[in-house]
């Protein structure tokens, strides 16, 4: 019984990592002096392309008090950012300045993807297909 209930929960898990569709690698964020830069490196495994997709991103210290936020278009939304086709990858920088040098290195980047829409016009369920990585 113990183990069907294993099996059960391992098929369930399965299908809950083969949903994702848009996969986005946070990384840690690289302090400079008062600059600090988060990139998104993004996989799309959608069968179309992302027509648009947009993020926000806090930055968050040691004392989990959020220092910077910001929310841009990761993928189209402006005539300057194209598409991402079906199966490709891209990479996008947060920049956050500060007035005076961060006076830590500890920080790190919580994400939230707010939209995402397909080339069809299909809005994605981001809570379902959008998956991020550490």
């Amino acid at each position: 019984m113990r183990r069907i209930h294993l099996i059960s929960l391992a098929v369930v898990f399965w299908q809950f990592l083969a949903s994702a569709q848009l996969t986005v690698a946070v990384s840690q964020p690289k302090v400079t002096g008062s600059k600090a830069v988060v990139k998104l490196e993004m996989k799309n495994a959608f069968e179309e392309p992302v027509q648009s997709a947009r993020a926000t991103v806090f930055l968050v210290n040691g004392q989990n008090k959020v220092i910077g936020q910001s929310a841009k278009w990761v993928i189209g939304g402006t005539p300057k950012l194209s598409s991402l086709a079906a199966g490709g990858t891209n990479a996008f920088f947060f920049v956050f300045r500060s007035g005076e040098p961060f006076t830590t290195t500890n920080l790190t980047a919580k994400v939230t993807f707010g939209r995402v829409l397909l080339k069809s016009g299909k809005v994605v369920d981001v809570k379902q297909k959008v998956e991020l990585q550490k």
